[in-house]
């Protein structure tokens, strides 16, 4: 029973800890805090990240007999040992329901890894159930019990096997639902509890729901209301009425994205930017090791003709640069920012990781520190005193312009500018549109350049980016070499480790890239085994049990900035041979004595993230190597598949690109769960709207939003206040020049 609120409170704007079994300041409230969870309507909007359509159940022989045709062995690369391949094909998930024949038994193998096995059957066949380091489950499965079991089978020597799937007691009359989500979660938060505190949000709250999307639109679109679309996108009754939620909730979070990138475009027209002089770059130009490519020329020139204004209009500049990793966009935004600042005016660069913010002020300030140009670092780990002289130096009316690098603490309450002339934002996609506007809000007026190593497809960029000039940097420097991509299962993971070493041994180093940061056991539905991600820090740490002699680390997001910091230098000075991470590795970083790049559980990427990790190799003059390990390397036919080839086969960024909005739609190039919640923007993160149906979805939203912004341009209208509320323009993204 949920707790009383007061009266007249929107329901859904209530603190979790309205809900019975969320105490305030107790554990289950700090966990769901650390989920980004602060509200009920918070609790209701964090979708499941996918979903286990356990309602079709199959039995043992019929898998078997599907599991009898001859596998395809992949052609793998000629450096690894192709000796006693495992052969086992495997399958989609499937669901089982299964009575336990055998006693579970406890087996501990090699290396302190554990297993308890026992054999499930019906009427048609027998199955071995294998379970990983879960010693305690040997008492949950009693002879004669009944389970529905959903995992991949396999065909181990022979027979079918499930290995660590998910299971639920499946008593005779038991009512089972078919279809099953699966959250992203924190430690010690498990599925099922989760979805018992959604079910009370839901009860809470569901009838004072404000509808978001007007009628009209409903009616357009055949799209349910949003009582409809939030108790089946978490409780759906089948996988029809799963994806009528999904379409209704990825519509409207097009729509409110689309509206906010239009109300802050119509701040713009009225705009006018600060007047700057002709300015000479080659003192710039001089310092650069290393000749600018015919690419770089035309970005920077057209940089230069937008500050210095079209047709006698001084307009404000909004252009995006991209390229593939390694092109040499900084040195175009190192150039912008010269000529701002050599015009009295301050710059400021936002980067979306703290690794990347200090590798930029490094590399800026050894570049632009004797040209007399004050460079100072704005990032969350700096001790107070050091935060308070870059902030100082910032907005002091009597010092010199300056170029202040950092991440998102450059757009923290408290941190002005003296004059700001230029913003620019590296990795665009990874900031939310609010969060771009707030760090011009710093100033007056500013220029806003922003740059992206992750090539957005021309289709898409017309709907996003109308506003935004585009230059393309389509040349890359000399003496960069193309990295040979791998595809390999999870077969060959014994055979990779031994070929880390032989890189190590040559002088080389390793990164081995992991999509969880650690083992919390939140991965999987009720009673789920073994996590099916490969963990950072546990890979690590048993890199570091097998290679003692090789020095191995980890990097991840959780860390402090300082920890990250420390390891990445460590890292760069060839202290750490092998580094273990998260995508935290995926933009900025660069060490050229890297050859090898190793991504496990590979088909949990976007390829735009894998591009990236590809790009973090092959920096220096030895050959490299990116190896793609994925359950899915032989799985042809599956969505998966067609990725990895594409990755293997394609090395234009541009290409991928078009190619991934082909297969998975817009989700890679659009702000990420984590940038919208701290900007402000809703996410766009619901699972299962792929390829062309999300650019549908995508392109009837911002025609929608063109229609709304051209007959209500302030939104007054009744039907659309609930999105005037929710994409109302910061303060600070009006400023105009007094």
């Amino acid at each position: 029973m949920a707790n009383v609120k007061p009266s007249g409170a929107p329901a859904d704007t209530m603190p979790v800890s309205s809900l019975s079994g969320v105490s305030p300041g107790g554990v289950r409230e700090a966990q769901l805090h650390k989920l980004g969870i602060y509200t009920v309507g918070d609790l209701l909007r964090h979708y499941p990240r996918r979903y286990e359509f356990r309602g079709d159940v199959v039995t043992v022989k019929s898998v078997l007999d599907e599991l009898s045709v001859p596998s395809l062995l992949y052609p793998f690369p000629s450096f690894l040992d192709n000796d006693n391949i495992d052969t086992s094909y495997e399958l989609t998930p499937k669901s089982f329901i299964l009575t336990v024949v055998t006693e579970p038994k406890l087996v501990t193998a090699k290396r302190g890894i554990s297993f308890i096995k026992f054999r499930a059957a019906d009427d048609t066949g027998v199955c071995e159930i294998v379970f990983f380091n879960q010693p305690y489950l040997k008492r949950a499965f009693p002879t004669g019990s009944r389970f529905r079991f959903y995992g991949k089978p396999t065909l181990a020597r022979g027979s079918l096997r499930l290995t660590s799937p998910s299971y639920e007691a499946a008593p005779p009359g038991a009512e089972l639902a078919p279809v099953v989500p699966v959250y992203s979660l924190t430690s010690g938060m498990t599925q099922k509890i989760f979805s018992g505190l959604v079910k009370k949000a839901f009860s809470f709250a569901a009838s004072s729901l404000v509808d978001r999307i007007p009628e009209k639109l409903r009616e357009k679109h055949s799209l349910p209301t949003i009582r409809y679309a939030i108790k089946n996108i978490h409780f759906p009754a089948d996988e029809k009425s799963l994806n009528a939620a999904r379409q209704r909730l990825v519509y409207e979070e097009f729509l409110i994205y689309a509206l906010k990138v239009m109300r802050i475009r119509a701040t713009r027209d009225t705009l006018c930017a600060h007047y700057i002089n002709k300015t000479d770059i080659k003192p710039l130009v001089s310092q650069l090791p290393f000749p600018l490519t015919g690419a770089q020329k035309r970005a920077i020139n057209d940089i230069y003709a937008d500050l210095r204004g079209k047709n006698g209009k001084r307009g404000l500049m909004y252009r995006i640069i991209v390229g593939d990793v390694g092109c040499g966009k900084t040195v175009v935004a190192a150039a912008a920012a010269y000529i701002i600042i050599k015009n009295g005016f301050d710059c400021a660069m936002m980067a979306p990781t703290e690794i990347l913010a200090r590798q930029h002020y490094a590399d800026l300030s050894a570049l632009l520190s004797s040209l007399g140009i004050k460079v100072v670092l704005l990032v969350g780990s700096l001790k107070a005193r050091e935060k308070r002289e870059s902030i100082n130096a910032c907005c002091d009316p009597n010092g010199p312009p300056v170029l202040a690098v950092g991440t998102h603490a450059l757009i923290e309450e408290g941190v002005r500018f003296r004059r700001l002339g230029l913003v620019i934002t590296d990795e665009q996609h990874r900031f939310g549109v609010m969060q771009r506007a707030a760090l011009s809000g710093k100033g007056e007026v500013a220029h806003v350049l922003v740059m992206s190593a992750t090539p957005i497809p021309r289709t898409l960029s017309l709907v996003m980016l109308g506003d935004l000039d585009e230059s393309r940097i389509d040349e890359m420097p000399p003496g960069r070499q193309r990295v040979t991509t791998y595809v390999v299962d999870e077969s060959y993971l014994e055979r990779i480790e031994a070929f880390m070493k032989r890189e190590t041994e040559a002088g080389h180093q390793v990164y081995v890239v992991c999509p969880a940061v650690e083992d919390d056991n939140t991965d999987g539905a009720s009673g789920s085994g073994r996590p099916e991600m490969m963990t950072a820090v546990g890979y690590a740490e048993a890199l570091s049990k097998k290679f003692p002699d090789i020095k191995v680390a980890y990097v991840h997001g959780k860390m402090k900035g300082a920890e990250k910091d420390a390891v990445m230098r460590a890292f760069a000075a060839n202290e750490i041979k092998i580094l273990v991470s998260t995508t935290v590795i995926e933009v900025g970083v660069n060490v050229p004595n890297a050859t090898l790049m190793v991504v496990l559980n590979a088909e949990r990427f976007g390829l735009s993230q894998l591009h990236q990790l590809r790009g973090r190799v092959g920096r220096g003059t030895a050959k490299s190597i990116c190896i793609l390990i994925s359950r899915y390397a032989k799985a042809k036919g599956t969505t998966a598949y067609e990725r990895l080839e594409t990755m293997r086969t394609t090395y234009d960024g541009f290409a991928i690109a078009e190619r991934d909005l082909a297969l998975r739609g817009p989700g890679d190039f659009l702000p990420s769960s984590e940038s919208t919640r701290q900007s402000g923007d809703l996410p766009i993160n619901l699972a299962g709207i792929e390829g062309a149906c999300a650019m549908k979805l995508l392109d009837a939203a911002f025609s929608d939003a063109r229609e709304i912004m051209s007959d209500d341009p302030t939104l007054s209208k009744p039907e659309h206040e609930p999105l005037a509320a929710i994409t109302a323009p910061i303060e600070g993204a009006e400023r105009t020049i007094s």
